[in-house]
Order: C-alpha cells, then sequence, then structure tokens
C-alpha cells in the first residue's frame, strides 16, 4: 500500500500513490467546470511513477483552454473522474482531489484561471491566482 489511496464512486477502480503530493491548485477553466458541476477542479499533483491502479480506466483526450493536449482518465462504470495528465509534462500526474481518501492532502496553494470563473466563485484572494494557465 503506499502513502496516499483512492477510489471512484462504485470501487471499480481503487489506486495507490507511494510518494506525497508536490502541489496542489483550483483550476476554474471551462472544461473543469464542466467535469466538476460547475466549480473548480480541485487537483492534487503527483509525480507519475507513484501511481498504482486497480481496475480498468477510460479515458478521454481533448485540447485544453491553454492549447496543450490532456488526457482525463476516469471509471467507465460510475463516471468518476479519477487523473489528468498532458504529454507536455510527462513525469507528473494530476489527482482529482474527490477521489483520493485522505481529502485533507489537497488545500489549494494557488488557483488558475479565475477569469473563466462564474461571479460567485469563491477562492482565496491570499493565495496566489491567475486569470488563465500560468507559466
Amino acid at each position: 500500500m503506499g502513502k496516499h489511496s483512492g477510489r471512484c464512486l462504485c470501487g471499480a477502480v481503487t489506486f495507490s500513490l507511494s510518494d506525497d503530493p508536490v502541489g496542489t491548485r483550483a483550476c476554474w477553466c471551462r472544461d473543469c467546470q464542466y467535469i466538476c458541476s460547475g466549480n473548480a477542479s480541485l487537483s492534487v499533483f503527483f509525480r507519475q511513477s507513484a501511481l498504482r491502479v486497480t481496475g480498468a480506466v477510460a479515458e478521454f483526450s481533448a485540447i485544453s483552454d491553454a492549447g496543450n493536449l490532456i488526457r482525463r482518465r476516469f471509471c467507465p462504470i460510475c463516471g468518476t473522474p479519477l487523473f489528468a495528465d498532458a504529454p507536455a509534462e510527462p513525469d507528473y500526474l494530476i489527482v482529482r482531489l474527490g477521489a483520493l481518501d485522505n481529502r485533507e492532502i489537497g488545500a489549494p496553494a494557488t488557483t488558475i484561471w479565475t477569469a473563466s470563473a462564474p461571479s460567485w466563485a469563491w477562492f482565496d484572494h491570499e493565495k496566489p491566482h491567475t486569470p488563465g494557465q500560468p507559466r
């Protein structure tokens, strides 16, 4: 078992991560709003090599608002969003906070794509935030 674990809603996919996270963020891009019922996506970043998955995952690849190819993986049975990655950043894995057993590790250190957020969106203005994709 790894340091961190998680699963999809129905339990068909479980996973473990052998390392601690390397970062956290909230994303208000329009794609993340579609995935998260109109809210920001809360993500925890790990090294790709830390991931071990049990069960089959489905994937959907598309070009992000920033123009990068993003591969999103989810449970093919219940649809729970689990992971995302980008070929431009092959060493890193985005883990959707809601899929982790311990959600306390996911407090966002930064918020991105604030320009796409609806007027009622809340984010911590004391922490770093950007209107789009940071460099």
